[in-house]
């Protein structure tokens, strides 16, 4: 592979330069195994460990089919997808790469013992397979993680509505956490150049999640002077929804654990917080059974408070079960409460009176189509949104990053190098870098 590194590190590469690339056999891959999957049986979730069952594997470089694209992956990032396949729940990925593969001899390619995971990358097109069009050898570029097939007419509206819609590195094979990945080539946007790989790697799938789900007409169809409750919102995906709440005019009640991330959306330029830890809410008695709307009435004072007596236009909600019944109450009559995620439980419940009698609508929102993920990277290429990174690791650590996102150690997004031998490489456009560089650095160190 360094014969591929020494190309995007040099100036003056040609297009046929890397047209002409010799391309290796083989390439290191982070991986689950299929014969794996029992492994942690009987382990409670908290205490099942990535690094046990995430393995850095050499394989075998993929057949590329029309349409598709290889990428040189020069940097990657952490979602909770990749924390998901690795501890196996809630169902083991295996069973989306064998439906995959009945589809078609070409979709059968995916249906391997192992499974490569990320669906983030940064990187290099280094082939094209037939039909691409578009993109060339050398194109510097980013991946969002929708694959569709298109052949179903119920996509062509919102893509995401294609019966074959999959998440790319989760439900897929040949994801970005590796030194090569293997992408439609309408997953391709242009790398933001004022941004590092890993920086430029690592908004992706949570800064287009976050779109949808609040921006777009798909989701909350957020404007001006709305109020919006973001749980989580100095994390990786409430990040993202609390610079579009700033950035679209709407207010933003920030949810947060600790003084330390109330901080950083302060810093962000958000001024009506909520620090969960200090209010200490218990939504949910002691054994998990039985909610307590007299804590959702206290959540709705405190909001309240804050917001001069207006209640909440949209809830922002992704912990799923521990907040869902809360976020419900708080939202004003006709409010929305936009979903996706579910990380604190898949099985939520709330009081109907609430929703029902208040004319209230709960959208659910996955991950974005292209339209709507071309979009939220413009922004941040012209510098409207900014990456959330806040600690890189190695290829090879990849396990530890997982566990540390799986024990939500981390902050904002974690990132991972691939090809990319140190951080701080793949800048063009230095002058757009330091407009924005305290912003970009925010959740550095943290």
């Amino acid at each position: 592979m360094q014969h591929i590194l020494d190309a995007i590190l040099a100036e003056g590469t040609s297009a046929e330069d890397f047209a002409n690339l010799e391309l290796p056999e083989s390439y290191r891959a982070v991986t689950v195994h299929k014969d794996e999957v029992d492994m942690f049986d009987g382990v409670p979730s908290k205490e099942k460990d990535p690094r046990k069952s995430l393995h850095l594997d050499e394989v075998a470089l993929p057949e590329l089919g029309p349409g598709e694209v290889i990428v040189g992956v020069m940097a990657s990032s952490i979602n909770y997808n990749t924390v998901w396949t690795s501890i196996f729940e809630p169902v083991s990925t295996f069973g989306f790469l064998e439906r995959y593969g009945r589809i078609s001899p070409l979709t059968k390619r995916h249906d391997l013992p192992y499974h490569i995971v990320g669906s983030d990358l940064s990187g290099v097109v280094l082939r094209t397979g037939p039909g691409v069009t578009k993109w060339k050898a050398g194109d510097r570029v980013v991946a969002h993680c929708l694959s569709v097939e298109l052949e179903s007419a119920d996509g062509h509206n919102d893509t995401m509505l294609d019966p074959e819609q999959r998440i790319w590195g989760f439900e897929t094979n040949f994801g970005g956490l590796a030194e090569v990945a293997m992408v439609k080539a309408n997953q391709l946007m242009p790398k933001p150049e004022h941004l590092t790989w890993e920086e430029a790697a690592s908004p992706g799938l949570v800064n287009c999640t976050a779109y949808r789900q609040l921006v777009s007409t798909n989701g909350g169809n957020m404007k001006q002077g709305d109020n919006v409750l973001i749980w989580g919102a100095s994390g990786g995906l409430g990040g993202f929804a609390t610079q579009y709440a700033l950035n679209g005019g709407a207010t933003p009640i920030c949810v947060v654990s600790n003084e330390e991330k109330a901080q950083i959306v302060r810093n962000m330029g958000a001024e009506l917080v909520i620090n969960r830890s200090e209010m200490d809410f218990k939504f949910w008695n002691e054994d998990g059974t039985e909610q307590n709307p007299k804590e959702w009435q206290r959540l709705g004072k405190a909001i309240r408070e804050l917001t001069g007596g207006e209640d909440i236009d949209i809830v922002f909600e992704h912990p799923g079960r521990e907040t869902f019944g809360a976020s419900v109450y708080v939202t004003r009559k006709g409010g929305t409460i936009t979903t996706c995620a579910s990380t604190s439980g898949y099985m939520h419940e709330y009081d109907n009176r609430y929703l029902w009698m208040n004319l209230k609508r709960i959208i659910s929102s996955h991950f974005a189509n292209y339209r709507e993920s071309w979009e939220a990277n413009r922004l941040i290429a012209k510098g409207k949104i900014h990456p959330t990174l806040s600690k890189t690791y190695r290829l090879e650590e990849t396990g530890q990053a997982a566990l540390d996102v799986h024990h939500n150690k981390h902050q904002g997004k974690v990132g991972v190098l691939a090809l990319a031998p140190t951080e701080g490489l793949g800048v063009l456009n230095t002058e757009l870098r330091e407009q924005h560089i305290d912003k970009i650095n925010l959740f550095r160190g943290i």
